[in-house]
């Protein structure tokens, strides 16, 4: 597996996903945000613009741009693993690699907002904390870095537990994993392409 960032928000870099394989494809195309990839070498040949053979080799991507009202803060704004491929920690490892990746160059703080509390744990595993905050979507706030406590991390799925969830939302939140923070992993290293 490859960590690659494909450009910067200025760069205006692009990705064309299948919709019906990867979430939020259509945010992908826009140009205004920065993307990092996960790329999987199956065949010896590397797909790093997503527009070769359909998505290639990629298996997930991430968009990212600065905080508009904070120049030291980065936001990872959308996050998606290829279907076939969710649930093996992939999309955690993209983003806490582009977490280090961001904080090495000298931004203060990297966020991100969640909207499941599976995407709550994955980025917990990725070196993130909630804040406590929510956006106007009813998203919960994270920012790296930050101080993990389990404290913090119940206090967080706590939230979606007062929201209507799927069956295997309630599995997740009735289960020890909703109750203690997951171990960080660590971050792969990212390059750019």
């Amino acid at each position: 597996m490859e960590f690659v960032v494909l450009g910067w928000p200025d760069d205006g870099p692009t990705l064309r996903l299948d919709h019906e394989r990867f979430s939020y494809a259509g945010k992908f195309v826009m140009s205004n945000t920065g993307k990092a990839v996960a790329l999987e070498d199956e065949d010896g040949e590397e797909d790093v613009d997503g527009d070769g053979d359909e998505d290639g080799d990629l298996v997930a991507a991430i968009a990212f741009n600065e905080d508009r009202t904070d120049p030291r803060a980065c936001w990872l704004r959308y996050v998606t693993v290829r279907d076939d491929r969710r649930g093996e920690g992939i999309g955690a490892c993209l983003a806490a690699g582009l977490r280090g990746y961001l904080l090495d160059r000298d931004y203060g703080t990297v966020r991100i907002a969640v909207n499941n509390p599976f995407a709550y744990r994955a980025l917990y595993k990725a070196g993130f904390c909630f804040t406590g905050r929510t956006t106007g979507l009813a998203e919960l706030v994270l920012e790296a870095p930050c101080s993990r406590t389990d404290g913090t991390y119940r206090e967080g799925m706590s939230v979606f537990r007062s929201r209507d969830l799927t069956d295997a939302e309630e599995r997740l939140l009735s289960g020890t994993r909703g109750r203690v923070a997951p171990e960080r992993i660590e971050p792969p290293a990212m390059f750019e392409a």
